[in-house]
C-alpha cells in the first residue's frame, strides 16, 4: 500500500511532535519531515516532494497564506491542508482562494485530520464542518461586488511579507535581511502597502494586523 508522504508545518515544535504521533496510528500515512515556517517548508519541498503538506497559518518569516500561494504555484501536484485555530470566515475564503485543499481547526478529532489528507491527495477538497459554515454563511450574508473589496486582498504576496515582519516590529534592516533586499526596498514597500491600506503610522498598522490577524494581539 502506497503511503501519503506528508509534511508537517508549524511554528510550534510540540504541536509539530503531537501531529507527528497522531499521524503515526494512520496505516496509510507517513510524516517525511517538519518546518517551521514557511521558508523552511519550501526549502524542505524542494528536498524531498509530499504529497500532502500540512499548514499552519500564523507564522514567524513567511506565514500559511503566503506559503500556499508558492506551493500552488511553485509544486501544482503538492496538496495543501490547512491546519489553524483560527475557523472564522475570515480566514477560509482566503485559505480557499490561496489554493489550499483542505481547511481543518485544531479542535478536530484525528480521524477528522486523516479524512482531510486522504481527501486532499486525491485531488478532492475537504472543509471542516466549522469552516464550511462559515464559508457558506460569507456568501449568504453578500455577494462580492469589486466596490466592496477588502483593501488588504490588494497587497502583492511581498507587500504582506513586509506588512506582517513591520508588525511584528522588525526594523528595515532586519526585514531586508529576512528578504534579501535592501533596506531601501523595504521602505518602498512600506510606503506602498500603507497607502493601499489607508494606514499613516505603525500603531494603526499594528492594530490593522492584530485586526486582521496577522499576528496575535
Amino acid at each position: 500500500m502506497k503511503r501519503i508522504k506528508v509534511l508537517i508545518v508549524d511554528d510550534h515544535t510540540l504541536v509539530r511532535a503531537g501531529i507527528r504521533a497522531l499521524l503515526s496510528l494512520a496505516a496509510d500515512i507517513e510524516v517525511i519531515g517538519e518546518a517551521s515556517n514557511g521558508r523552511e517548508a519550501l526549502e524542505k519541498i524542494r528536498q524531498n516532494i509530499p504529497d500532502v503538506v500540512l499548514m499552519d497559518l500564523a507564522m514567524p518569516v513567511m506565514g500559511g497564506l503566503e506559503t500556499t500561494r508558492r506551493i500552488r504555484k511553485e509544486f501544482p501536484s503538492v496538496q495543501v491542508v490547512v491546519l489553524t485555530q483560527y475557523d472564522d470566515n475570515e480566514y477560509v475564503i482566503p485559505v480557499i482562494e490561496a489554493g489550499a485543499r483542505g481547511f481543518v481547526t485544531k479542535m478536530a478529532a484525528f480521524s477528522e485530520l486523516a479524512t482531510a489528507i486522504q481527501t486532499a491527495y486525491r485531488g478532492d477538497s475537504y472543509l471542516s464542518p466549522v469552516a464550511a459554515t462559515a464559508l457558506v454563511g460569507e456568501y449568504q450574508h453578500k455577494a462580492p461586488t469589486d466596490g466592496d473589496q477588502d483593501p488588504y486582498n490588494l497587497l502583492t504576496d511581498r507587500e504582506r511579507e513586509v506588512f506582517k515582519l513591520v508588525a511584528e516590529g522588525h526594523t528595515a534592516r532586519e526585514i531586508a535581511s529576512i528578504l534579501v533586499v535592501s533596506p531601501k526596498t523595504v521602505e518602498w514597500y512600506k510606503t506602498h502597502l500603507m497607502n493601499k491600506l489607508n494606514i499613516h503610522n505603525k500603531t494603526d498598522l499594528i492594530r490593522y494586523a492584530i485586526r486582521k490577524r496577522v499576528i496575535a494581539p
